[in-house]
Order: C-alpha cells, then sequence, then structure tokens
C-alpha cells in the first residue's frame, strides 16, 4: 500500500441491514443497538464480547456477523475481517455490503483486483449502491495509474503518459479539492 491512497476500514458504519431491524423486532434492535453503541462508545472488547454471545445463539444472524466484521476491521484484524465478510458473500450474496467491506479490506492490503472483483459483484448486486459506485470508481483510477506507471516504466519516451500519472497523483492524494481523504470508503 502506498502512502499515497489511504483506505479507511476503520470507519465502517454499521446502519447496513436497517430493513432487518423493522422485520426483526425490537428485542433484536436492542442487541444490534448495544452492540452499537459500545462500538461508538469506544468499548471494542466489549461490543465484540457482546456481538459473539448474540452469535452464540443465532450463528447464521447476518447483520450481527456484519457488525463482527466491522469490529474486527476496525480492530485492526483484517484477516479475521475477510473471513467473515467472505462467509457473509458465501450465505448471503444478494447483500452488497459484505462485498463492499471486501472491497476496502483488499484495497487497504494494494489487491485492487480483488477490490475490483468484490465491487464489481457489489453492483451487479445493487445497481442503485452509491458507495460501492463510487470505491469502484476510485479502484478503477489506481489501476490506471498502475497501468500507466508502467507504460512510463517500458516506454520512457512516451509524451503522453506524464500528465495522465500527474493528473492520477491529485484526484489520489488525500485531501485532493474537497480536503476529504481518498480511497474506498466503507459500506452502510
Amino acid at each position: 500500500m502506498t502512502t499515497e491512497r489511504p483506505f479507511h476500514a476503520h470507519r465502517v458504519r454499521s446502519a447496513v441491514f436497517a430493513a432487518v431491524l423493522c422485520i426483526t423486532g425490537a428485542a433484536l434492535a436492542d442487541d444490534y443497538a448495544d452492540v452499537n453503541q459500545l462500538m461508538r462508545s469506544g468499548k471494542p472488547a466489549e461490543a465484540m464480547a457482546r456481538a459473539d454471545q448474540y452469535l452464540a445463539a443465532k450463528p447464521r444472524d447476518p447483520q450481527m456477523r456484519f457488525l463482527k466484521g466491522v469490529l474486527q476491521s476496525e480492530g485492526g484484524h483484517a484477516a479475521d475481517a475477510i473471513a467473515t465478510f467472505t462467509a457473509l458473500t458465501q450465505e448471503y450474496p444478494e447483500l452488497p455490503e459484505p462485498y463492499n467491506n471486501l472491497a476496502v479490506l483488499y484495497a487497504a492490503q494494494g489487491d485492487y483486483d480483488k477490490a475490483r472483483a468484490a465491487l464489481e459483484t457489489a453492483v451487479r448486486t445493487n445497481p442503485a449502491y452509491a458507495t460501492a459506485h463510487e470505491n469502484l470508481g476510485d479502484v478503477y483510477a489506481k489501476l490506471a495509474g498502475q497501468s500507466w506507471a508502467k507504460a512510463q516504466q517500458l516506454d520512457p519516451a512516451n509524451n503522453t503518459l506524464q500528465p495522465k500519472l500527474a493528473m492520477i497523483r491529485e484526484l489520489l492524494s488525500p485531501g485532493a479539492k474537497t480536503g476529504a481523504k481518498a480511497g474506498p470508503k466503507p459500506g452502510t
């Protein structure tokens, strides 16, 4: 991973399954809300314990598993988060958010091909998922920059590559134009 392109797997928001809350009722909503509150309060160990306790009784619950993946990601346990989100994509392929969050983790590791594939699946799953479309654009831009850099390395006399590389570096730099950090965003 280069320093010019930070990724923010730690900012995964967990409002992904709001519709599930409406369907499953207040008791389950309280469990999700408790884990969310513990996460927001800076108590990740307690949030993880609460999520694990819940999942011991309901191991297939997709929302709590998603929250656990978020906790793993925020806690710096990328491999565990990848395993959690991958399992969700296999068991619930209709949910686009786990694909998006996988892509953020892959991009953070510099694996843009895997990130691209995950995001393409997310947008096929839900063509109206704006965050995944934005992230896919970011990944395509990063891949374009890598290709142009390789082309310049192979053909240093090619004068068309330098302006493209300068443009993509500016586009991908942290704080470009809006002051926001560039990079794929976790799912919401």
